[in-house]
C-alpha cells in the first residue's frame, strides 16, 4: 500500500496552538459508520452517544514536565528531554540533548544547587543515556515537577521563557492522569477534553471508565518515512493494563467497547492478540503493533480521538477503524477532514474530538 494514500493538506492556521478555553468545549465531531453521517457538536454532548452498557478504556499515563534546561561547562545553554528511565535506580535517563553535537558521551552540564550530569552512552536512535546527580530531590521526576517544562508537541510553538507554561502544565494533562505512570513523553490528547462534569454525567447514565496506561514515546510524532506502508518500522511503547481492566475488555455484557484515544487503542490489541486470557495483576508489555487498513478490531467498538497529522500512523488506525473490512476508510478519513477544515475545526494535539460510532 502507497504510503501517500495518508497524506493530506493541512492549513497551518487550523493547527491548534492553545486548548480550548475550557476543555469540554472543545468541537466534536461525530461520526457514524454505519449510516455514513457526519453531526457538528460539542464535546459536552458526549454523554447524549453513550451510557449504560457502554465501558470507556481511558489511558491515565501522567506526562512529565520533562524538558529541562541547564549549562554547560562553557557556560552555553543545554537543553535535556527526558524520555525514559534507564535504570532500576531512577537516576539514569534515556533522554534527548540539544545542542548534541557539544554534549557529547562523555561531557557533563548541570543547573546550580539542583543536578548535574554526565552524558554515559549515545543509542542508534540518537537518544542519550544520562547518569543525574541531585542535589535536593529523591528523583528526577521530583526534579522535573519542580523545574521541567512540558514536553508540547513540535508543531505547538513556545518560547523557552514562555508565559503560558504554567497553563500548558495544567492543560496538557488529563485530569484523571495517575502520578504513579508519570514517565510518559507525550499526552494521551483524546482524554484531554474530559472533565469532571462530563465523566458524572457519562456514569449517571450507566458508563463505566476503566484505566490503562500506555507511555506515550516521541516515535508517536514521527511521520511515515517509507514509500510502502508495510516497509514503515513502528515506534515501541510500554503498557500495562490491570486485572480489572482486563476482565472489563473480556466482560460479554458490556454494550460497547469505547476507546479514548489511539495510545488506548493500541493496548487493548496489542493486549488481545498476545493473550487469551485474563493474566493475574498487571500484563505489561510493550506494543509494537501497527494497524493500518483493513483490520478488524477485537476490543473496540468505538472510538473517540483527536485530528491528526498529514502521513502519521496515527491517521493510519483511524482510516482502519472507519472501515475494519476494507480500505474505503482512507478516502471518508479525508472527506471527513476536509468538512472539519471548512468548518474550522481546530487540529492536533490542543484541538478538537472525534466521536468514531
Amino acid at each position: 500500500m502507497d504510503s501517500s494514500l495518508f497524506d493530506y493538506h493541512l492549513p497551518a492556521e487550523r493547527i491548534a496552538q492553545e486548548p480550548a478555553a475550557v476543555r469540554d468545549a472543545s468541537r466534536l465531531l461525530v461520526v457514524h459508520r454505519k449510516e455514513r453521517r457526519l453531526e457538528h457538536r460539542r464535546f459536552t454532548d458526549l454523554p447524549e452517544y453513550l451510557g449504560a452498557g457502554d465501558a470507556l478504556f481511558r489511558n491515565n499515563a501522567r506526562v512529565l514536565p520533562a524538558r529541562l534546561f541547564a549549562q554547560r561547562p562553557t557556560g552555553g545553554a543545554a537543553e535535556c528531554l527526558l524520555l525514559r528511565p534507564a535504570t532500576n535506580d531512577g537516576l539514569e535517563w534515556w533522554t534527548l540533548l540539544r545542542p548534541g553535537k557539544k554534549l557529547p558521551v562523555g561531557t557533563t552540564f548541570s543547573r546550580e544547587g539542583y543536578f548535574s550530569a554526565s552524558v554515559e552512552e549515545k543509542n542508534e536512535k540518537a537518544e542519550y543515556r544520562v547518569r543525574f546527580e541531585l542535589a535536593k530531590h529523591s528523583s528526577v521526576a521530583a526534579l522535573a515537577d519542580e523545574l521541567g517544562k512540558m514536553p508540547l508537541p513540535p508543531y505547538i510553538a513556545r518560547e523557552k521563557s514562555d508565559q503560558r507554561d504554567e497553563a500548558d502544565k495544567e492543560r496538557y494533562q488529563t485530569i484523571y492522569a495517575s502520578a504513579e505512570k508519570s514517565v510518559a513523553a507525550a499526552a494521551p490528547t483524546a482524554g484531554l477534553h474530559f472533565t469532571p462534569s462530563v465523566v458524572d454525567a457519562l456514569e449517571a447514565k450507566g458508563a463505566r471508565f476503566h484505566d490503562l496506561a500506555l507511555h506515550v514515546g516521541m516515535g508517536t510524532f514521527k511521520p511515515l518515512q517509507t514509500e510502502k506502508i508495510e516497509d514503515h518500522q513502528i515506534h515501541r511503547e510500554i503498557y500495562e493494563i490491570s486485572e480489572a481492566t482486563q476482565a472489563a475488555l473480556r466482560d460479554a455484557t458490556v454494550r460497547r467497547r469505547v476507546c479514548v484515544g489511539t495510545t488506548s487503542v493500541r493496548s487493548v490489541e496489542d493486549y488481545l492478540a498476545k493473550s487469551d486470557a485474563i493474566v493475574p495483576g498487571n500484563f505489561v508489555s510493550e506494543a509494537a503493533i501497527f494497524i493500518y487498513p483493513p483490520r478488524a478490531f477485537r476490543g473496540v467498538d468505538a472510538l473517540i480521538t483527536n485530528f491528526h497529522q498529514p502521513n502519521s500512523t496515527l491517521l493510519c488506525l483511524v482510516s482502519a477503524f472507519l472501515d475494519p473490512d476494507g480500505t474505503s476508510g482512507i478516502a471518508w478519513l479525508k472527506e471527513i477532514y476536509a468538512e472539519a477544515i471548512e468548518q474550522k475545526y481546530r487540529f492536533l494535539s490542543y484541538g478538537d474530538a472525534m466521536l468514531i460510532l
